[in-house]
């Protein structure tokens, strides 16, 4: 693949994944894409064969950036402990900056009716990618339970994210982060 399909590519790319974030993918139609990227039609179609290639490739470059952001920016916690609770810090930030619009994953497959559409199978996949980082860092505790401790902090990050968007409510960060307090001081004695 030469720079410039590269770089057509990537482009599309981003463009769709900004509308999609945005908008969402039954009210990102090819027209606002091609005006958007100023890439034509036909060349679009070069890349992606329909629609639905293009949003599920969008949302799976996405999962891939988002996970790096949120362990990068979590992992800068000195203990296990903080890390977690640095997760919730990190989630604040992203509620409180310019653009939030909840989950991409959660707001896309609730478009999607068919739980076998690819793109409920990569919002799956990127909620069990969060769950599995969840649980490296709960395993760090040496604690008995470093499973159900992981499937609550999801539940928190998930509860967070949803009460931020749907209820404008930056604190829910802080919120969920008081919670993981006392989950973490529950299975740490």
């Amino acid at each position: 693949m030469n720079k410039k399909t590269s770089d057509t590519r990537e482009k599309i790319l981003t463009t769709a994944e900004q509308l999609i974030y945005q908008n969402g993918i039954h009210a990102t139609g090819m027209d606002l894409l091609v005006k958007t990227s100023g890439v034509a039609r036909k060349s679009i179609y070069r890349y992606f064969a329909t629609k639905d290639d293009l949003a599920a490739a969008a949302l799976n470059g996405r999962d891939e950036r988002w996970m790096q952001w949120f362990s990068t920016e979590s992992d800068k916690g000195d203990t296990p402990a903080d890390r977690i609770l640095n997760m919730f810090t990190v989630l604040k930030g992203w509620f409180d900056s310019e653009g939030f619009r909840g989950c991409a994953f959660i707001n896309t497959a609730g478009e999607v009716g068919d739980p076998d559409n690819p793109v409920r199978e990569i919002a799956r996949q990127h909620k069990q990618k969060l769950l599995d980082y969840t649980l490296d860092v709960t395993r760090q505790l040496n604690i008995d339970q470093p499973e159900a401790l992981a499937r609550q902090l999801l539940i928190l990050i998930e509860g967070a994210i949803t009460t931020a968007y749907v209820m404008g409510d930056g604190s829910a960060a802080d919120n969920a982060r008081d919670v993981a307090k006392i989950l973490l001081e529950q299975a740490i004695r």
